[in-house]
């Protein structure tokens, strides 16, 4: 099981702006600190967390941020619409659009995705599996 999930950012104000335009419509709740951007979902008082968690830190190592070549990370959210606002929101937060809201040939008839980098160069997607809804094919 993934527990979390880093990516870098050299300007954490400007990734906040981009996941906090994303990641509180899917539930996650933030959590700021001197070493950057907590994003996790609620659980029970008495649970242990709900994973995975993401953060978005500085570098360790002090050198600028980049992003991983092959590397994404996905978000579920609740159906098409969904998909659609948050990737608009993404953008209007300073996303760049990696692909529209849409359905994919290569995968399932009802895997409906956008896909967006985030100000540093991360590749992001959100994406929706809804089986109630309609498909590709209908």
């Amino acid at each position: 099981m993934i527990a979390y999930v880093t990516v870098g950012a050299d300007d954490i104000a400007l990734a906040k702006r981009f996941y906090s335009a994303i990641l509180p419509a899917l539930g996650y709740g933030l959590e700021e600190g001197p070493e950057g951007l907590s994003y996790a979902l609620p659980a029970q008082p008495g649970q242990s967390p709900v994973l995975p968690e993401f953060y978005v830190k500085p570098t360790f190592d002090g050198r600028p941020a980049s992003a991983g070549n092959g590397s994404m990370i996905a978000f579920e959210a609740r159906g098409q619409s969904e998909v659609r606002a948050l990737h608009a929101a993404a953008l209007a937060a300073g996303g760049t659009d990696e692909g529209p809201p849409g359905f994919r040939a290569a995968y399932g008839p009802h895997f409906y995705v956008g896909y967006l980098r985030d100000p540093q160069g991360n590749k992001i997607a959100v994406f929706s599996s809804n089986p109630n809804e309609p498909g590709r094919d209908d």
